[in-house]
């Protein structure tokens, strides 16, 4: 397994390679939700590439870069075994060095959720992506659905520009509880780890409401809000049910799937899960 850190590296051995190239980017502090997609893209091409970086265009000036978990001996072991052929390390100044300027802007599906609760992130998230890309040159792209508005940032951030990759979306991978595996879960306290499997429980709830026959959107946020509402250390951030690929709010579900997405807080841990409705 080859360990590269800097793009030119990384495009020489993409090109000497040959064959196809699946491509996994993370932030690492690795998980079965990132190692589900490393075997998927391992069965799916001839190498698989992975990507360590913790980019810090993407965290606002409140929020976690500097005590983001990190753990790159355990990633890089757990990576070697699983059969990955090489590992994309670039430091922040190999990806962002003196004089950078450049930014990728994907405007109205960014505006909304996570775009509004966290200004300029998914322009971070856009730079960064489309800078690995360029590094990488991957034929295929894998990516969970849980960041569910990320996936929809890159898919059309990808087709605006014409990107020769195909952003393969993987299925959200679960604790045995129901809580969404997550490299921040690991901030939860025994108490606040106990409690938040409640957002899985109140998008099944939800998901069964509307299965049973319910359309009113509004009805459906707010059953799945008072379903975590139960829970005395869950604080709500916002409950969304939209369209599944505009991600704007609508009155009713017209035509399935939506996108029902939630954000709760335990303590000071932000946790994302979503489930598509039809």
């Amino acid at each position: 397994m080859r360990v590269l850190t800097d793009p030119v590296a990384m495009r020489n051995w993409r090109r000497a390679r040959g064959g196809s190239v699946g491509f996994v980017p993370t932030m690492g502090y690795l998980h079965e939700g990132h190692l589900s997609l490393v075997r998927r893209s391992l069965a799916e091409n001839d190498a698989t590439v992975v990507s360590i970086f913790v980019n810090p265009t993407q965290f606002g000036p409140d929020e976690d870069y500097a005590r983001y978990p990190r753990d790159e001996v355990r990633d890089l072991a757990l990576l070697k075994e699983a059969g990955v052929a090489a590992v994309y390390m670039p430091s922040a100044a190999a990806m962002y060095p003196p004089g950078h300027q450049t930014a990728v802007v994907v405007r109205y599906i960014t505006q909304t959720l996570e775009g509004a609760a966290r200004p300029g992130h998914f322009e971070g998230v856009a730079t960064v992506v489309a800078k690995l890309f360029n590094a990488v040159e991957a034929d295929r792209a894998y990516f969970g659905r849980k960041d569910a508005q990320q996936l929809r940032v890159i898919q059309r951030m990808v087709r605006d520009l014409d990107m020769p990759v195909e952003v393969v979306p993987c299925d959200i991978v679960r604790e045995p509880d129901g809580l969404a595996m997550s490299s921040r879960n690991v901030y939860l306290t025994s108490e606040e780890r106990a409690a938040a499997p409640v957002i899985h429980r109140a998008l099944l709830g939800t998901l069964k409401r509307f299965t049973a026959g319910e359309r009113d959107a509004d009805t459906l946020r707010q059953f799945a809000a008072s379903q975590i509402d139960h829970e005395p250390l869950a604080q709500i951030e916002y409950v969304s049910l939209a369209d599944n690929e505009t991600l704007e709010e609508i009155d009713d579900i017209i035509e399935a799937p939506a996108l029902l997405s939630v954000v709760v807080r335990f303590g000071n841990t932000r946790l994302l899960d979503n489930v598509e409705l039809g």
